[in-house]
């Protein structure tokens, strides 16, 4: 499914002015606090009424000010799963799942509640109030109430930033499985360049009410330079790898790409099995030469791409390793040190790696 987005909003002082297409799977709508990600995901649900533009899904014109066109919200067929989970308190999680199936057309509804159930793990859970479920199993059922409704898109408005790390860990599979086993479009708000990085396909970076980039999560997280300041350490690559091997002798999984072979502590999945990798670029070392007697395992050999410095006094090398882009962020004295250019081998030691399962 396709969504089209082309609006021109002001709230107050604040204006937002936003354009970008996306094809399904996760879109992440990502930036800091007040760059208008919430806004947003409100004028694509209908709760903000755009001064001007038009907002397309699956063909669907729910907005269009040229045409006066406003598909009121509850016509939208949309599920919303809010920071906040929501749910009723006086009812129990199985009347909570079915509140929202009443408001769809009997010939619209194609959600299997027993599926729904079983996909998000609850239920365990249908008997109890909300008073009575931890954080993580309140956004669960929160989740599963959209999914019942039957919906055609769902948005998420930062689901996970009032959980501890411990409940983070819990739900991001069941998003995970959402994503790969529904195909319902997701689009998801987030500052959090590991949650971004971990369920996106595809990024929309906002910044002060703009779009400052947006194609595929692997492409706009290497542009370290747009990230938000506090984010800047966290960006880099995002690669998908495959499991290879089992290293049952030291504890180690041997992951596999285009990029070369990377070894990591060992992870509970088979052979075959798909993980999305993501290299900081200040956790990546650069060499002109390939090292010898040391104690890091991931070396990738590959060619700069670019080299940008910033404005201080820093740098950042892309480098191509097997058509999968690596970026190292070096120091200025550093580029100069080595020669550093565009074509040049070399080799991009990792130091330090997060994985996450993708597939």
């Amino acid at each position: 499914m396709t969504l089209s987005v082309e609006i021109s909003h002001r709230l107050g002082d604040f204006s937002l002015e936003a354009s970008f297409e996306s094809d399904g799977g996760l879109t992440a709508l990502f930036g800091p606090s007040g760059s208008g990600k919430t806004s947003l995901v409100n004028l694509i649900g209908g709760l903000i009424r755009p001064k001007t533009g038009r907002i397309v899904a699956d063909s669907r014109v729910l907005v269009d000010t040229k045409t006066r066109t406003f598909l009121p919200k509850h016509k939208r067929r949309i599920g919303y799963v809010f920071q906040d989970a929501r749910l009723f308190p006086h009812l129990s999680v199985s009347q909570n799942l079915c509140y929202g199936r009443w408001f769809t057309p009997s010939n619209d509804r194609y959600a299997n509640m027993e599926g729904v159930i079983d996909l998000l793990g609850i239920g365990h859970l249908l008997d109890r109030r909300p008073a009575f479920l931890s954080g993580g199993e309140k956004q669960r059922v929160a989740i599963g109430r959209a999914l019942i409704a039957s919906p055609r898109l769902i948005l998420m408005d930062e689901p996970l930033a009032s959980l501890d790390e411990a409940r983070k860990a819990e739900i991001m599979p069941y998003i995970e499985r959402l994503r790969d086993e529904t195909k319902i479009p997701i689009v998801y708000v987030s500052h959090s360049i590991a949650e971004v990085a971990r369920l996106a396909t595809d990024v929309v970076m906002l910044s002060a009410g703009r779009v400052t980039a947006a194609g595929p999560t692997a492409q706009v997280m290497q542009r370290i330079d747009l990230l938000p300041a506090e984010e800047r350490g966290e960006g880099g690559a995002v690669l998908d790898m495959s499991i290879a091997a089992q290293d049952e002798r030291y504890g180690m999984t041997v992951l596999r790409s285009s990029a070369g072979e990377m070894r990591v502590p060992r992870l509970a999945s088979e052979i075959g099995r798909t993980v999305r990798i993501r290299i900081r670029a200040r956790d990546v070392i650069v060499a002109t030469s390939e090292p010898r007697g040391i104690s890091a395992l991931n070396i990738l050999a590959g060619k700069v791409e670019a080299v940008k410095f910033d404005d201080g006094a820093g740098a950042d090398i892309g480098i191509d390793c097997g058509g999968q882009k690596i970026i190292a962020r070096i120091t200025r004295q550093s580029v100069e040190s080595l020669g550093l250019s565009k074509g040049q081998s070399v080799f991009a030691i990792v130091k330090t790696v997060s994985f996450e399962t993708a597939t």
